[in-house]
């Protein structure tokens, strides 16, 4: 008997609780029986057991947070040739830009033959002191609103089998 697969697999990093608050509104959004799962903790048979993917993190230094990479390091290879046409989206937390972050991510889920499903939501938070980039992010309602938009859009999706 063939076990169904979770809709949506939230995955997420944040250091300053600006791509957690995100990744909590997206999964809110998605509602069950969509799985929020830090990048620390992601191992290949997790994405492996997922339908659909949303990535969520801050750009650091014009990149995805190196947490974040480090998950796609330790499960790119395990995956190659496993997950092909899953349906993916990413929400990018940002000081003043975001695309380098979604470039990568981009860039390694092309290996994995992934299909993005969504334009990337890119937040700027305008942080451009070592203060404001370092401090606790606390996000505006309009914000976490389109990470739930995104994250019930991702799940709607899964579900009718759109993507």
């Amino acid at each position: 008997m063939r076990t169904a697969r979770p809709p949506l697999l939230i995955v997420w990093h944040s250091r300053t609780g600006a791509s957690e608050a995100l990744a909590r509104a997206a999964l809110e959004g998605a509602g069950a029986p969509a799985i929020l799962r830090r990048a620390a903790d992601i191992m290949p048979n997790d994405l492996l057991a997922a339908a659909g993917y949303l990535f969520v993190c801050p750009e650091n230094l014009a990149s995805m947070s190196g947490e974040m990479k480090e998950m796609f390091d330790r499960c790119y290879y395990p995956l190659l040739g496993r997950i092909e046409g899953r349906a993916y989206a990413t929400i990018i937390a940002a000081g003043s830009d975001g695309h380098g972050a979604e470039r990568q991510i981009d860039r390694i889920v092309t290996g994995w033959r992934l299909r993005r499903v969504s334009e990337s939501l890119i937040v700027n938070l305008a942080a451009q002191t070592a203060e404001e980039i370092l401090a606790t992010k606390c996000l505006p309602a309009d914000k976490l609103r389109l990470a739930r938009d995104l994250g019930e859009a991702m799940a709607e999706g899964l579900a009718q089998g759109i993507f």
